[in-house]
Parts: structure tokens; C-alpha cells; sequence
């Protein structure tokens, strides 16, 4: 891996995979504490729709993501709590429209979409010096405020109704932290690609989450899996010639299995012994 470090591209896919670690690790942890999982998902597909309309006008197509990201993600979370449709049903919709718009807006956009695979996908050896600068704003963005309202989405998380009896106003809170949602995912979609965003967001959160309740530990923990995830998988596509993204999660997934036979083994061995 060292001798890889002489090329600028295997740098910024270093310095992506470091930045969607810090993101994925900090929001994750809310993600799978609160979870918020399929919600998630939905901002991460709803934001394709943001990605094509870039495509149709020619800006930048992680811009029209972060747009329609904290769109998406303000609309799911005020008709999922202050009207009759459920949480499911208004993120399914938000999900498909999403989609659909930006189908149609790429398919209405001049000539042909070169790098959209990597949109969906991810393509992390490939990711510029200008997509570095936002993702390191954003992951600033989100560490400021997640440090201003730590204790707020602790108790939020956690329980939700204690945080109405605090005097908390938990909907704002609850929006913010879908904002924050958001972000992240604007983080991770060129990392992994909209497809397997949810999954980088999820699993070092989960893996954690299996051997500490304490949200800072989780966090660090699953900060510091998601830097060895990326690492590895990074190398791994490079020495198989497949793609980063995918490769990153399959290496993602396949230490949740083996943690999670580990914590069975483990519980199922203490058991035992105090029989």
C-alpha cells in the first residue's frame, strides 16, 4: 500500500475514504441508535434527482445532491410527523419521486452522462481535489454541530419522549439531525455511490454498537472501522482491478458478520460458564 502513495489519485481516494469515515461514524452511530436506517436510504435515493438536474443545467451534480439531500430530508421528516401518512409511506414516496426526476432530468440533459456510474456506485479513485474541499466543509459543518447539540441528539436517540419533558424542541431537533443526515450522504456518494451509501452509514455504527452503548465510544469506534473499511477496500479493488465501492462494503459487511459471530460465540460462552 505504501508504494501506492505516490499517486495523486490513490492520496485523494485516501484522504475521501478518511473524510466519509469521520461523516459516517459520527452520524451513523445516530443512525442505528435512533433507527433511522430506512429514512436514510430515502435521502440518499431522493438526492439522485438533485445529481440529474445537475446534469440537465450543468452545474456540478454533488451540488444539486446536497439540494435536494436537505430537501429531501426536511419534507420526510415534516409530513412523517405532522400529517397521517406514516414514516415508511412518505419516505417510499420521497425515494421513488427522487429517482424518477432524475432519470428524467438525465435523459432530458444534453449528450451522454459519462461519470453518472460513479454516482451510483461510487467511484472513490476518482474522486477530485474540488469534491475533497466540500466533503472536508461538510464533515466540518456536521462535527460543529453535532459538538453545539450533543447532549440534544443523546436524548433525542435515546428517548425522545423524556427529551419533550426537558423542554427540548425535539421536531427542530429532529429535522436538524436529518439535515445532518443529509450531509452525510452528499459525503459518501462518491465515495460509494448512492446505491451502498446506507450501507457505509450503517455497518461501523452497528459493529460498534454490538460492544458499547456509550454513544462517544460508538462514534470513535465507528470512525476508526470505517478508516479501516476504506483502507482496505481501496487496496483491495486496486490489487483486484474491481470496483472501490463496492469493495469497500463487501469488506464492510463481511466484518459485521464476523463481529456478530463473534458476540453470539462470546455471549453463548459466558453463559455456559455461570450454568
Amino acid at each position: 500500500m505504501i508504494e501506492l502513495l505516490q499517486y495523486q489519485f490513490i492520496q485523494n481516494a485516501l484522504i475521501a475514504g478518511l473524510l466519509s469515515s469521520i461523516a459516517c461514524g459520527v452520524i451513523g452511530s445516530f443512525v442505528v441508535v435512533k433507527r433511522m436506517v430506512s429514512i436514510s436510504g430515502g435521502i440518499a435515493h431522493a438526492s439522485f434527482g438533485g445529481i440529474g438536474l445537475g446534469y440537465l443545467l450543468g452545474f456540478n451534480p454533488v451540488a444539486g445532491a446536497l439540494a435536494f439531500s436537505l430537501g429531501s430530508a426536511l419534507v420526510m421528516g415534516t409530513v412523517s410527523r405532522k400529517t397521517r401518512l406514516s414514516a415508511d409511506t412518505s419516505i417510499g414516496v420521497l425515494w421513488a419521486t427522487g429517482m424518477a426526476m432524475g432519470v428524467i432530468f438525465i435523459g432530458l440533459a444534453p449528450g451522454y452522462a459519462p461519470d453518472l456510474f460513479s454516482y451510483l456506485f461510487g467511484s472513490i479513485l476518482t474522486v477530485p481535489r474540488s469534491d475533497i474541499i466540500l466533503m472536508g466543509i461538510i464533515d466540518g459543518v456536521i462535527l460543529l454541530v453535532v459538538f453545539m447539540f450533543f447532549k440534544e441528539f443523546s436524548a433525542l436517540s435515546f428517548d425522545e419522549e423524556f427529551t419533550r419533558i426537558l423542554g427540548v424542541p425535539s421536531f427542530a431537533l429532529y429535522l436538524v439531525l436529518l439535515c445532518l443526515i443529509a450531509l452525510t450522504v452528499v459525503v459518501l456518494i462518491r465515495a460509494v455511490g448512492i446505491v451502498l451509501v446506507i450501507a457505509l452509514i450503517t455497518i461501523p455504527a452497528a459493529i460498534a454498537y454490538q460492544f458499547t452503548r456509550s454513544l462517544k465510544k460508538m462514534m470513535l469506534a465507528a470512525v476508526i472501522m470505517g478508516m479501516l473499511f476504506t483502507t482496505a477496500g481501496l487496496w483491495l479493488s486496486y490489487q483486484l482491478d474491481i470496483a472501490s465501492g463496492a469493495t469497500i462494503i463487501l469488506v464492510s459487511a463481511a466484518s459485521l458478520f464476523i463481529s456478530t459471530g463473534y458476540v453470539k460465540v462470546k455471549n453463548r460462552y459466558r453463559h455456559e460458564s455461570f450454568e
